[in-house]
C-alpha cells in the first residue's frame, strides 16, 4: 500500500470526524507530507490538544465501517454551488482559482471534499494511525491571510512501524535542542526585548560555536583557502545587480541614511566579488578560493522561525570559488570530499544529496544551466552519492547540490550547499587575463561546507543528545570538591588541566556531593573529577565519566593522557 495514499486518505476521514463534532468547522487543505498528514481547520472557538482524542475515536467508529472513496467529476459551477451553500469559503476560492470546467470530488459516507486524489479504496484500510498535535497556519501561507489551525497526524501500514514512529518521536522531543539549548546553558533567543528569531549565544554556547569556527578555520586554509571579511551592510545597487533584489526582495532587511540606500546583507556573494574586482586576475591566481564565515540576516515569516532551525541572523561558513572552466571538475569534486570528511569528523556517518535543476525564475542563457546541470550530476556519479533530481528547484542564478546529513534518530538535516553560477560574473563583468593575453569570464561556485552554523549547533545538540563528545564539549571535565579542606587541591588540579588546555569548571561550593554530581550530570558534563582528603593526601583524583561508568581513582598525568587521546581521536 502506499503510504502517501493512505496518508492522504487518513486526513480526509479526519476531516470528516471534524466536521460531525464542530458544523461550523470551515475547512482548508489535507495534504499528506513526509512522515504524515495535516489539515487546516476555521473552527470558531479553536481546539485544545485533548480534543484530538475525541476525534480519534470518532474516525476509529468510521474506520470500521469501512466506507468507501468514491471519486466524481463535478462541472466547477456545481461544485461552487455545493461548497458555498455549506459556508466551505475556502474550498470556493481553490475552486476558482483551479479556473477549470470541472474538478475532482472524493466522498466517503455522507463527506464531500474537493481533491484530486488518489485515495485508498475505503475507510477501512486505516489501520493504523495517531493524532499529532494542534498548530496555527496562515491560509496559504501569507500573514495577510485568516490563521487556521492545523491538526497534524501520522498513519502506517504496520502496527510496528507506528510504535517505532511513536518511540522516536518521544526521543526526539527529549533531544529537542530548544529545551537543551537553555538547560545547557548553550542559547537564548529574546524575542520580545530583542526580536524574534536572533540568536544570543551564552558562554558555553560561544565556546561550542568558537570550537566549530576555529576547526573550521584550520581546515579551509589547509586546503588553499584565503580568509576575508565582508561588511554587514552593502549599497542596494550590488543587490540590484547580483539580482538578489529582484529575488530575494521579501526577505531583505533596507536601510536608508544620508540619500544612500543600503541592504543588510542576506549573501556574501557581492561582498567576496567586489574583493575578486579590487585587482587584476590571471589565469594563474586561479581557481581563487574566497572563504568568510559570514553573518547574514533574512527576514523570515514569524510563524516558521525556530529555535536555531529557523532565524533571521545566521552565520555560513561561506565560500565562493573562481575557476576556470578546466578548474570546475575537480574543484566540485574537492568541496564533496570536503564535505564528506567534515561530517564524518563531527559524527555523522550517513547523508543523502540532491540535484536541484532550473526553475521556472531564473537569470541566464539555458546552455549554460544545462551544462552546469550536467557537471554537478556527473561529479556526483563520479563520487557514488546517492542522489534525487529536485526539479526546478535550483537557485536563480545555478543549479545547486544539497546534502543532507542524517542523525542519531535518522532525520535528515540540510546542511551543505554546492552551487554552480556563471551568471552572476557575468552581470558583474568578472574578467581574467588568459596565457594568451585575452580575457576571459571565471566561473563561480557558491558552497557551505556546514551551511548555517546555528542550524549545525542545533543538528549537534540533537544528535548528541547534549551530550558532546570531548573535543566539542564547551565544558570537557568539572572538578567537585567534597570540603572546604581540599578546595586549595582542587583549584590546583583545575590549573594543572587548564595547562594543558582543557576546558575546566570547579564546583567548591557547600553543597552535599550527592548534589554537585547530579548537577554536573545534568549539564551533561563528559568528565567529573572528585577530590577530597584521600585524594589531596595521595595525590590523585577519583574520576567519573559522565553518563556512563565511574573510572575509580588515578593519578592526574594518567588522566591527562585519557583526555588527549580522546581529543585526538575526535
Amino acid at each position: 500500500m502506499d503510504l502517501e495514499t493512505l496518508r492522504h486518505s487518513c486526513s480526509h476521514i479526519m476531516a470528516s470526524c471534524v466536521k460531525k463534532l464542530y458544523p461550523d468547522a470551515k475547512l482548508g487543505i489535507g495534504p499528506a507530507i513526509e512522515d504524515g498528514f495535516y489539515y487546516d481547520f476555521d473552527i470558531p472557538g479553536g481546539l485544545r490538544q485533548e480534543d484530538l482524542e475525541k476525534i480519534e475515536e470518532l474516525m476509529r467508529q468510521e474506520i470500521e465501517k469501512d466506507y468507501q472513496f468514491i471519486k466524481e467529476i463535478w462541472p466547477s459551477q456545481k461544485a461552487i454551488e455545493y461548497f458555498k451553500n455549506r459556508n466551505e469559503i475556502y474550498k470556493v476560492e481553490l475552486i476558482k482559482e483551479l479556473a477549470q470546467a470541472e474538478v475532482t470530488i472524493y466522498k466517503h459516507n455522507d463527506f464531500i471534499d474537493l481533491c484530486k486524489g488518489p485515495h485508498i479504496l475505503s475507510t477501512g484500510r486505516v489501520k493504523y494511525f495517531k493524532l499529532l498535535s494542534i498548530s496555527g497556519a496562515y491560509w496559504k501561507g501569507l500573514e495577510t491571510n485568516p490563521q487556521l489551525l492545523r491538526i497534524y497526524g501520522t498513519a502506517f501500514a504496520s502496527k510496528e512501524d507506528l510504535d517505532n514512529y511513536l518511540k522516536n518521536l518521544e526521543e526526539a522531543k527529549q533531544r529537542d535542542h530548544r529545551i537543551l539549548g537553555k538547560n545547557l546553558n548553550l542559547f537564548d533567543i529574546y524575542y520580545n526585548e530583542a526580536g524574534a528569531g536572533l540568536v544570543f549565544y551564552l558562554p558555553d554556547g560561544a565556546i561550542l560555536r568558537r570550537i566549530i569556527e576555529d576547526w573550521e578555520i584550520k581546515e579551509h586554509l589547509r586546503r588553499g583557502y584565503q580568509m576575508v571579511i565582508t561588511p554587514h551592510i552593502m549599497d542596494k545597487r550590488l543587490w540590484s545587480i547580483s539580482g538578489h533584489l529582484d529575488y530575494y526582495q521579501d526577505y531583505i532587511y533596507p536601510i536608508k541614511k544620508e540619500n544612500q540606500e543600503f541592504i543588510l546583507k542576506p549573501m556574501n556573494c557581492p561582498g567576496h566579488i567586489l574583493i575578486y574586482k579590487s585587482g587584476l586576475r590571471s589565469y594563474k591566481d586561479l581557481p581563487l578560493r574566497l572563504f568568510e564565515l559570514g553573518t547574514v540576516y533574512r527576514y523570515e515569516k514569524s510563524g516558521v522561525l525556530h529555535g536555531l532551525l529557523r532565524v533571521r541572523g545566521f552565520t555560513q561558513d561561506d565560500a565562493h570559488i573562481f575557476c576556470k572552466k578546466e578548474d570546475l571538475y575537480s574543484e566540485i569534486e574537492g568541496v564533496l570530499d570536503f564535505i564528506e570528511y567534515a561530517l564524518r569528523k563531527f559524527g555523522f556517518s550517513e547523508f543523502e544529496a540532491s540535484l536541484s535543476t532550473r526553475p521556472d525564475s531564473f537569470i541566464g542563457e539555458q546552455k549554460d544551466w544545462e551544462l552546469s546541470e550536467g557537471i554537478l550530476e556527473e561529479v556526483l556519479k563520479k563520487k557514488n552519492f546517492t542522489y534525487k533530481i529536485n526539479n526546478k528547484e535550483g537557485a536563480f542564478y545555478g543549479p545547486k547540490i544539497d546534502i543532507k546529513l542524517k542523525d542519531a534518530l535518522g532525520r535528515a538535516w540540510q546542511c551543505a550547499t554546492v552551487q554552480l553560477d556563471y551568471n552572476i560574473p557575468k552581470r558583474f563583468n568578472l574578467v581574467y587575463k588568459t596565457a594568451s593575453d585575452t580575457t576571459q569570464q571565471p566561473i563561480m561556485i557558491h558552497r557551505v561546507i556546514l551551511g548555517s552554523l546555528e542550524r549545525f549547533v542545533a543538528t549537534l545538540i540533537e544528535h548528541y543528545k547534549g551530550r558532546f563528545p570531548l573535543w566539542l564539549s564547551p565544558v570537557q571535565v568539572i572538578i567537585l570538591s567534597i570540603s572546604d579542606e581540599v578546595i586549595d587541591y582542587a583549584l590546583e588540579v583545575k590549573e594543572n588541566l587548564e595547562k594543558e588546555n582543557f576546558r575546566i569548571k570547579v564546583d567548591i561550593r557547600d553543597q552535599t556531593l550527592q548534589k554537585k554530581i547530579r548537577e554536573a550530570e545534568l549539564l551533561k558534563i563528559p568528565y567529573i573529577v572528585i577530590v577530597g582528603k584521600k585524594e589531596k593526601e595521595l595525590k590523585n583524583i577519583s574520576v567519573r565519566k559522565g553518563g556512563i561508568k565511574n573510572l575509580g581513582t588515578m593519578d592526574l598525568k594518567n588522566f591527562i593522557d585519557i583526555l588527549k587521546e580522546e581529543v585526538e581521536k575526535k
